[in-house]
């Protein structure tokens, strides 16, 4: 017999919140969705909008009594909200900073005292400067200078873990904590900074593809559908509780050669451009080099093993453009 539980999407009208959205409502369950879209869109979630077992709030997560009256329906609760996009992170540095601390604090307070199971979606960005490759869970995070404002988001989130992982182990919260590793997909905006969105529109209009930097950065990229699958797994894990968990594709690839793929792909005629970090970001802006995750952990907790690859992820941007633009 099937369960109808109740989930509360903080963020739920953005990319990956969306795309929870679509799966939860698909199992038969009921979801809340609140999003300020700030970065979120209606236009992700208006299929949706004659559901009955969907519900959405334009509102902070900030506001307490908003939070209040969704959480004490809520059986589990995703925390997605938060500054999407280096680009807005550089230009709002204190909405950035502000925004993860307070809604994090409601969340945290709200749960423990509702005894409602959390998933928080941290970033690989925490792991910073780090050149120790791959990525696990418990290496030293390595950040730069408080002066430069790009790290603002990385130890932001940072300290929402430390926060949540502190409710865990003082008051028994039932949390997890991922760390997503350049998550891709439908519905993905390229307006703040997002390369392959933004490559795969410059691809399709065989407009010039704006590499920043030489092109020589490294990236894993993990498609949508393979992250939301893991996700509503990890949250209803007794024993994944108080753990952290990288989120992910261990594929590698430069930024330079992701441009390259992504033009051949599409046999596109663009020509690929370079431009400096600086012109973009303004001066002192520091890029992380390689970011690569390791994903032993998640694959002994729940089996995860995505098989989706860079070009079914390409494809699935580039029709989703398309028919945008149609």
């Amino acid at each position: 017999m099937h369960i109808q539980e109740t989930y509360l999407i903080t963020g739920g009208a953005g990319f990956i919140g969306s795309h929870l959205c679509d799966e939860l409502l698909a199992a038969g369950h009921r979801v809340l969705v609140i999003d300020n879209l700030s970065t979120g869109s209606k236009d992700n979630i208006a299929a949706h909008s004659v559901n009955p077992n969907f519900e959405f709030h334009l509102a902070c997560v900030s506001n307490r009594t908003v939070m209040q009256e969704l959480m004490e329906q809520a059986d589990y609760v995703f925390h997605l909200a938060a500054v999407v996009g280096v680009q807005r992170v550089v230009d709002s540095p204190i909405r950035t900073i502000e925004t993860g601390a307070q809604g994090m604090s409601v969340v945290l307070s709200l749960a423990d005292r509702l005894n409602v199971p959390v998933l928080f979606t941290s970033t690989s960005e925490v792991y910073g400067k780090s050149t120790k490759l791959p990525f696990a869970e418990d290496d030293d995070l390595v950040f730069g200078s408080t002066q430069v404002g790009r790290w603002s988001y990385a130890c932001g989130k940072a300290l929402d873990e430390f926060h949540a992982l502190a409710y865990h182990r003082e008051h028994h919260l039932k949390i997890v904590v991922v760390r997503l590793f350049n998550t891709i997909g439908p519905r993905q905006s390229g307006k703040y900074g997002m390369v392959v969105p933004r490559f795969v529109a410059s691809a399709l209009d065989d407009s010039p593809i704006t590499v920043y930097g030489d092109g020589s950065h490294e990236r894993c990229f993990g498609y949508v559908k393979d992250v939301t699958w893991a996700l509503r797994r990890l949250i209803k894990r007794e024993d994944c509780y108080g753990r952290v968990f990288n989120v992910g594709s261990d594929q590698q690839i430069s930024v330079l050669q992701l441009a390259h793929r992504i033009r051949d792909r599409l046999s596109s005629t663009s020509e690929i451009k370079f431009v400096p970090f600086e012109e973009i970001f303004g001066t002192g802006f520091e890029e992380t080099v390689e970011r690569r995750p390791d994903c032993s952990r998640i694959k002994a907790a729940i089996g995860f093993a995505p098989e989706t690859t860079l070009e079914q992820m390409i494809d699935s941007v580039a029709n989703f453009h398309a028919a945008q633009a149609g």
